[in-house]
């Protein structure tokens, strides 16, 4: 099975949804903690939100729910929830930076997408730099070798050949920039569960695996310090052939700082994990880390090669950052 980010392929970022300001030229913002919409742009410019046009401000993450005293006027004062456009796309959601992120600021739905840049095999340095008021800063803008951009989006499971397997699942998203598999996800009360491992079609060579036990991919609330981690079998075929497999998932939120990408720089939450894949008693390791913003969700992520055992590391079999 291929190396992956998981908490990256849970969620697709909201940027799709959004648009840089172009009304002045002149440099609005340093970082995404400038703005009230969470993002400066790469050009000194603060991201604009799309109104609501209908929505209901009361609305919560999938069309439903959520606490009415969210603020949609742009003072900023906002408990996170989303505003939901009528045909259930989430249309907008202002940061409060308060170092903590609920699961009514990360968009989670089917029908969402956003552009990354994919790099396979590249070199980046985990660990980041120190800024001038001692935050960690991760800088991403730059070029990596073998850059793609990828449209990521997560599909409805309604009319897919496997619903009937996963009756819970919410969406499902690709799972490699390089593969067609789809990981199949279901958003809970608390929490965003990997369910199983599909191909996007049936026949002889489909796969088709399950989780005995749902991986947690995210716990919310997010929070420096945070903690989960889940062990399951996994059985059913993959490209045809029956297989049976364990996975055990460590994962903590270990930073909180600044990520620079591509499509601007952002006030973030690291989120760590380490992945032990054990096949016919021989295991596998790899680390991941995801950069989750408020009302972005990933907006990077970074993949290790396999049994890599420092905590930071450079050599990278996958990163991926947001771009306009």
């Amino acid at each position: 099975m291929m190396q992956r980010n998981i908490q990256f392929l849970a969620i697709a970022g909201l940027a799709a949804s959004l648009r840089c300001a172009s009304e002045s030229n002149a440099v609005q913002c340093v970082n995404g903690a400038d703005c009230a919409s969470g993002a400066c742009s790469a050009a000194g410019q603060c991201v604009t939100l799309p109104a609501p046009e209908g929505g209901t401000p009361d609305a919560g993450p999938f069309g439903g729910g959520g606490d009415s005293s969210s603020d949609v006027d742009g003072s900023g004062t906002t408990d996170g929830s989303q505003v939901t456009l009528d045909d259930g796309e989430v249309a907008g959601c202002v940061p409060n930076n308060d170092g903590t992120i609920t699961q009514a600021e990360v968009p989670m739905q089917a029908g969402l997408h956003a552009t990354y840049l994919d790099a396979q095999n590249a070199t980046w340095d985990t660990t980041g730099t120190v800024g001038d008021a001692g935050e960690r800063v991760w800088d991403l803008t730059g070029a990596l070798t073998g850059d793609e951009p990828v449209i990521f989006t997560t599909q409805s499971p309604t009319g897919a050949w496997w619903t009937s397997a996963f009756s819970g699942a919410t969406y499902a998203s690709l799972l490699s920039a390089t593969e067609t598999l789809l990981g199949v996800f279901q958003v809970s009360d608390t929490s965003l569960l990997l369910l199983g491992v599909v191909s996007p079609a049936s026949g002889t060579t489909q796969t088709e695996l399950t989780y005995a036990t749902p991986i947690v991919t995210m716990q919310f609330p997010l929070t420096v310090g945070a903690t989960w981690s889940t062990t399951s079998n996994v059985t059913g075929t993959a490209e045809g052939i029956d297989s049976v497999y364990t996975e055990a998932y460590v994962t903590k939120v270990d930073e909180a700082g600044t990520m620079k990408t591509p499509y601007g720089t952002f006030q973030v939450l690291r989120v760590g994990t380490v992945l032990t894949r054990t096949l016919d008693l021989v295991p596998t390791t790899t680390r991941s880390y995801s950069f989750i913003a408020e009302c972005f969700g990933p907006v990077a992520s970074v993949t290790s090669q396999s049994n890599e055992t420092s905590t930071e590391f450079s050599s990278d079999a996958e990163v991926r950052r947001l771009t306009p």
